[in-house]
C-alpha cells in the first residue's frame, strides 16, 4: 500500500520518537525527506542522519534525535502544505514561526530551505512544515 503523504509520515515518526524518548528512529528514504533532514540538521533540531541501503532498491534513513537537559529540542512539528491543500507563500508574505524562534521549511525553485535561508535568497515557495 502506498502512502499518500510521506512527508507527514516522517514528521509523525520524529514526533513519536521524541515522545517515547528514543535516541534514533528509522524511516523510508526519499530525496525530499533527505533534503528536509538536511535543513533540520543545519538548524540544530536533529543531531544527525544517515541514509543506508536495506536491500536492492530500498533505502532507509536513520535519524538521531536531539535532546537538551532531557527534553526534546523539537517542541512542535506540524505539516502545513498537505496533498489536499497546498500552501504557497511569496517571500513578503512568509510568516514568522513563534516570532522568529521557530522555522518554516519551504520547497523553493532553489531547493528545500528554511525560511531564513529563503529570505536571504529572496525566494518563496511551498510551505512544507513548521518546527519549534
Amino acid at each position: 500500500m502506498s502512502m499518500s503523504d510521506p512527508l507527514a509520515d516522517l514528521l509523525t515518526r520524529i514526533r513519536n520518537g521524541q515522545m517515547a524518548g528514543k535516541d534514533a528512529i528509522n524511516a523510508p528514504a526519499s530525496n525530499l525527506r533527505v533534503n528536509m533532514l538536511d535543513v533540520l540538521k543545519r538548524e540544530g533540531y536533529i543531531r544527525n542522519y544517515e541514509r543506508y541501503n536495506v536491500r536492492t532498491g530500498i533505502d532507509e534513513v536513520r535519524i538521531e534525535l536531539k535532546y537538551y537537559e532531557g527534553e526534546p529540542v523539537i517542541k512542535e512539528i506540524s505539516r502545513i502544505s498537505r496533498p489536499g491543500q497546498r500552501v504557497y507563500s511569496s517571500i513578503k508574505d512568509l510568516p514568522k514561526v513563534y516570532n522568529g524562534l521557530g522555522i518554516s521549511i519551504l520547497s523553493t525553485p532553489r531547493g528545500v530551505m528554511s525560511d531564513t535561508e529563503a529570505r536571504a535568497a529572496n525566494v518563496g515557495g511551498e510551505v512544507l512544515c513548521q518546527v519549534f
